[in-house]
């Protein structure tokens, strides 16, 4: 009988401490700091916060022409090329944070464009003046530099400056840098010279000032050969202004100024690694990116 009872109690105070141990075990594992990451809680909780914080990526558009040879035009093969469509595809490349879509359009366009919001930026070899300035934001530093000069037949030895083009037709591109240069001289001047805003592309300027219909008109130094393969034409006299070349954004944007600081960045990347300078001697025949 003693047997029996010692045996009974012995048997109890197993179970009991048994089932203290248990519980034991059990709070350790629920709320002890090594718990493992891997459990399936936590992973669903990092695929969760993984999901809501995906990498951002911010589609641009970007305004370009498709009448400057050289610099933005189509091919033969139909697509869209030249200096400044393949540096932004450059730097596109570099800013992971970006994709950039290409919208092509007449240049007396594309400013509209850039206040109406169509777009997010110009890439058309756009020269800082101080008009533009006060109306457009543009980024620091400079892909190309160029000086402007009168551009006439070849067999044309009268014209040596603004002063010699009184009384006659010079063709411009609306809206560009060498119509402000002869829309700022005409203001000084009763409008003496006839500003004639050209409408089509690089065959018809050459073909106007060959045939007379035009006296002159004001080209980028790089530029007169590749509007002008044959040769009929000739720069003539000073240069009449040089300037910087670079992107045109919107002004007194937040967004627009981060954009511009980021492609500052990359333009300074293909600078130092020699890229640009390529690109300047494969697309517009010598190195035009700096203004030695």
């Amino acid at each position: 009988m003693k047997k029996t009872s010692l045996a009974i109690v012995i048997l109890s105070l197993s179970l009991t401490l048994a089932a203290c141990g248990a519980k034991n075990n059990e709070t350790a594992n629920s709320s002890s700091p090594d718990a493992p990451a891997s459990s399936p809680a936590a992973v669903e909780s990092e695929s969760a916060g993984a999901e809501a914080d995906p990498a951002q990526v911010t589609k641009i558009i970007v305004g370009t022409g498709t009448q400057f040879p050289q610099v933005c035009f189509i091919d033969e093969n139909g697509n869209l090329t030249g200096f400044d469509v393949e540096l932004v595809r450059e730097i596109d490349n570099r800013l992971p944070q970006y994709e950039f879509e290409f919208q092509t359009q007449e240049f007396k366009s594309l400013l509209l464009s850039l206040e109406t919001k169509k777009i997010d930026f110009v890439a058309h070899e756009m020269e800082k003046n101080p008009e533009r300035e006060e109306k457009y934001l543009f980024n620091k530093e400079p892909y190309a530099h160029w000086r402007n000069k009168i551009v006439v037949a070849k067999d044309n030895d009268s014209v040596q400056s603004l002063d010699d083009l009184k009384g006659k037709k010079v063709l411009v591109g609306a809206t560009s840098a060498q119509a402000q240069i002869i829309e700022n001289y005409n203001k000084e001047n009763d409008n003496a010279i006839k500003v004639v805003y050209s409408g089509g592309g690089a065959n018809d300027t050459v073909e106007q000032i060959v045939t007379g219909r035009v006296d002159a008109t004001l080209a980028a130094d790089f530029t007169l050969s590749l509007i002008d393969p044959e040769t009929k034409l000739k720069t003539t006299g000073s240069a009449l202004s040089e300037a910087d070349v670079l992107f045109m954004f919107r002004k007194n944007d937040e967004d627009a100024q981060k954009l511009s600081d980021a492609i500052d960045g990359a333009i300074k990347e293909l600078k130092a690694d020699g890229t640009l300078g390529k690109l300047s001697t494969e697309w517009l025949g010598g190195d035009f990116t700096s203004e030695e």
